[in-house]
């Protein structure tokens, strides 16, 4: 997957913007048995569970960003996001593989580390919003 970015939105409906630190790495989970989005990508943090949810309406995505209906086919049951943005309501995250994050069994925790990648600028509307 190129460089995919997210809204990720209801924080204030869980823990605020405390878990969102820029280059944090969350977990976005399809949840398909969501009865008010079947389309719902739920974020959530290790020892916190959900701490928001993909935006996926006209008004709580971010332009530049991608909704969760137009990426919920271009990943498996889960994928990651890294942390680039935190907006006073919101948070803009780079969508992550699996294989980008996860560590090999073989491989020692500690030294795992997370491959910085080439983030191309996006083109269009991302002016807007006054990130570039």
């Amino acid at each position: 997957m190129g460089n995919a970015f997210i809204t990720i939105t209801g924080i204030n409906g869980y823990y605020g913007k405390n878990p969102f630190k820029i280059d944090r790495v969350l977990r976005i989970v399809k949840e398909p048995d969501n009865r008010h989005d079947a389309e719902a990508i739920r974020v959530e943090l290790p020892f916190i569970d959900t701490v928001g949810y993909v935006a996926n309406s006209v008004g709580t995505v971010y332009a530049g960003t991608e909704s969760a209906g137009k990426l919920y086919d271009k990943i498996g049951e889960y994928a990651y996001a890294q942390v680039m943005f935190v907006t006073h309501s919101s948070v803009i995250a780079l969508v992550l593989s699996p294989e980008e994050v996860e560590v090999d069994k073989t491989e020692k925790a500690e030294e795992a580390v997370i491959p910085k990648r080439e983030i191309k600028k996006p083109q269009g509307t991302v002016n807007k919003i006054g990130f570039i």
